[in-house]
């Protein structure tokens, strides 16, 4: 059997069979999934796969697996209760404060904001992920969790996506409390930005065989830029119009390395090629030393800053 088509709404299996000698026949067998928006988020998502060897390992994967269905259900509902658990956050703490706006509020008071006097909770160097300051910064992170974050987990599994996404969000946070710190952190910024740098690194090496390869370049270049850019402005001038209080754009930065160092590697790896495997331990290895640099740091310098 093998896979000789595939189509953003169904794929088509070709099975060849000998006919004791008299000749070969060839059937057919196609698998309609237009009518199932999963399947179709599914199937879309394969422009996300850049090599052909990689296309047909994702198709012979999900045409030969009979539970192939079942799993996408599982992805994708579990995608959606991960951004809803994040918008009951950010109502809850808007109800709270009683306002919204573009930029804020900042929900200093909560549990779960990384803040630089509380560095012994450790649980706020990840659970920040769910705090948002203001609906711009909460919908910037939706729209990519949605836009790239999903086809990618449907394509390259849920446990990758979730290594690459918290290793942005374990960068940012320990990146702010060693270059930023004396700032706020809220937002799921880090892991964005890990997802947006291993899919902009994919696209950087093989844009030239990917439909609308350059657009997607410069599409993603301008939002990214756009959003740091605002970020930026957030911490130097904004803060003080909003809640008096610095919120750092650190993390945008150190979640991208982090996606530059273990997503793209993990993101390719469908074909145990000796290169990448080695390639893989290197990058495995920085994102390691630099995790442990900023550890020992915040161990060394507990009252900083």
């Amino acid at each position: 059997m093998h896979i000789y088509e595939t189509g953003r709404g169904n794929f088509v299996q070709s099975y060849e069979r000998h006919d004791g000698g008299k000749g070969r026949g060839e059937s057919r067998v196609e698998l309609e999934l237009r009518h199932e928006f999963y399947y179709n988020i599914v199937y879309r998502s394969l422009e996300n796969i850049d090599s052909r060897i990689d296309t047909r390992y994702f198709c012979t994967r999900h045409s030969e697996n009979e539970n192939a269905s079942s799993r996408e259900i599982v992805t994708f509902e579990s995608r959606i209760s991960v951004l809803s658990r994040t918008l009951c956050f950010f109502t809850y703490y808007t109800v709270i404060k009683g306002e919204v706006n573009p930029s804020g509020p900042v929900p200093i008071d909560s549990v779960f904001i990384y803040r630089p006097d509380k560095r012994l909770e450790l649980w706020r160097f990840a659970f920040y992920m769910f705090l948002h300051a203001g609906w711009l910064h909460l919908l910037f992170n939706l729209g990519v969790q949605v836009i790239v974050g999903l086809p990618l987990e449907m394509v390259h599994g849920s446990l990758r996506i979730a290594a690459v996404y918290m290793a942005g969000v374990l960068a940012g946070s320990l990146g702010t409390s060693v270059f930023d710190a004396e700032v706020y952190l809220v937002g799921a910024s880090g892991g964005v930005y890990a997802l947006l740098a291993a899919h902009l690194a994919n696209v950087l090496l093989n844009y030239n065989n990917m439909e609308f390869g350059i657009v997607r370049l410069i599409g993603i270049f301008v939002i990214a830029s756009a959003d740091v850019g605002f970020a930026i402005y957030d911490r130097y001038a904004a803060g003080e119009i909003y809640a008096g209080l610095p919120v750092s754009y650190v993390a945008h930065l150190t979640g991208a390395l982090a996606g530059l160092t273990i997503g793209l590697l993990v993101l390719k790896n469908f074909e145990q090629r000796l290169h990448e495997q080695l390639l893989w331990w290197v990058a495995l290895g920085v994102y390691a030393a630099c995790t442990i640099f900023a550890v020992m740091y915040n161990l060394m310098h507990p009252n900083h800053p």
